[in-house]
């Protein structure tokens, strides 16, 4: 079985919350990283999400000590799109 593994950002402009945090995160642009494991026995290449983390602080942030978090992708499709609607 094949795995990958995806690196991207997301971007908050406002505070933000999720199931995970104790306490509300800042504004930022953090590093999400995506789990997946490739789907066998079809006659095509499929992939099945594994684990979604959310590495804090933001990337802008250096002197912190990062931590990961595994975070719901639907819960954090929400916070975006309301960040975005706010």
């Amino acid at each position: 079985m094949f795995a990958r593994v995806t690196e991207s950002t997301v971007t908050f402009k406002r505070e933000f919350t999720l199931t995970p945090f104790d306490r509300p995160q800042p504004a930022g642009t953090y590093l999400l990283v995506t789990d997946e494991e490739q789907i066998d026995g079809l006659s095509f290449l499929a992939f099945r999400r594994t684990a979604t983390s959310l590495h804090l602080p933001a990337i802008a942030v250096s002197s912190h000590p990062r931590e990961v978090f595994l975070v719901d992708p639907a819960e954090l499709d929400a916070a975006l799109m309301a960040d975005g609607q706010a």
